[in-house]
């Protein structure tokens, strides 16, 4: 497979990104990682690394995509920007997935305007591979769309249950709608009337309702809610993982014992980090489009470029858009 990676999106850009394509080539996770971007820049800090440069190819782009632009304007003026450049790769058959740690707004935008929706799609989603204390689970939607009807939650589901299912190889996945309460007749309006069409509707196993407090213990599969719901609980739930280990940090400094204890509990502490780091899969895939867009933290370092790479990598081999396409326009 061949991945194309915006060069020039993350905070620190480009070189997490050239680092992390470096990796993703010696640890042979894809067969071809294209950069995109600045070629003069990004030739200079290759030659830093050694690899086999065969397996990495340097497109130029003379613009760049900013976190604070625009993501409307920015498409419209800035289309030799890599961001652009990359998703047209993918769009020509040039490259097989897209990874890009830019601007999400604009990442959406481009590949909407770009790959278009699948047809009979209504509208894509954000979709994040969430760890929990069983496994992992897909969330949805996650930040794309802050307004959604009842009809959009529940293709949504048809999306995340597709996405679980050949992603995960996994038949028959669990979803489950976010809300307030177990109860059928608990939320408001939207929800009621998603509950209702997700029961009806006998190709999903629907499971119910889920509240908040039960998507980190992996009782289901994909957890389907608005972008607006959808990006707060993703925050929350980083927030509240980093904070817990930063409270741990301060408390273990502050006499010998707790140091002497945490050096014997090192082990355990480091199995709870590494299992639910949300950087695993290092990014989220926009479903529901007719390509593949992954979408990175604009924080990521090597390792999370890496991760998307593979995680790209690995949606492209899945054929789960190739399914997708399939099912939506046969109605």
């Amino acid at each position: 497979m061949r991945i194309a990676v915006d060069a020039f999106g993350t905070d620190n850009a480009p070189y997490p990104e050239i680092e992390g394509a470096v990796l993703a080539i010696k640890e042979d996770i894809c067969d071809e990682v294209i950069l995109v971007g600045d070629e003069q820049i990004i030739n200079k800090e290759l030659g830093k690394f050694f690899y086999p440069q065969n397996r990495i190819s340097v497109v130029n782009a003379s613009q760049r995509i900013e976190m604070e632009d625009s993501a409307a304007a920015a498409i419209r003026t800035k289309k030799d920007s890599s961001l652009v450049r990359a998703i047209e790769l993918h769009k020509q058959g040039l490259a097989d997935a897209v990874v890009s740690a830019g601007n999400t707004g604009a990442v959406m935008a481009a590949s909407l305007l770009i790959y278009r929706c699948i047809k009979n799609v209504q509208r894509p989603a954000i979709a994040v591979v969430f760890p929990t204390q069983e496994g992992h689970q897909i969330l949805l939607d996650m930040g794309a769309n802050v307004d959604c009807s009842a009809e959009n939650l529940l293709q949504f589901a048809k999306l995340g249950s597709m996405y679980f299912e050949y992603f995960f190889q996994t038949k028959n996945p669990r979803i489950s709608l976010l809300n307030i309460g177990e109860e059928s007749a608990k939320g408001n309006a939207t929800t009621k009337q998603a509950y209702k069409l997700l029961s009806q509707d006998k190709e999903l196993n629907f499971t119910g309702n889920i509240e908040g407090k039960d998507i980190i213990r992996g009782i289901t599969d994909v957890v389907v809610c608005d972008g607006f719901v959808g990006n707060i609980v993703l925050k929350t739930v980083e927030g509240v993982g980093f904070s817990i280990f930063e409270i741990l940090k301060e408390e273990i400094n502050k006499d010998w014992i707790a140091k002497i204890g945490s050096l014997l509990s090192y082990p355990v502490y480091s199995y709870i980090k590494n299992k639910l780091d949300h950087t695993e899969y290092g990014g989220a895939l926009l479903v529901g489009l007719n390509g593949i867009s992954v979408v990175a933290h604009g924080r990521s370092n090597a390792k999370a470029i890496k991760n998307a790479i593979r995680f790209a990598d690995r949606i492209a081999k899945s054929g789960f858009v190739t399914h997708a396409k399939a099912y939506f326009e046969r109605f």
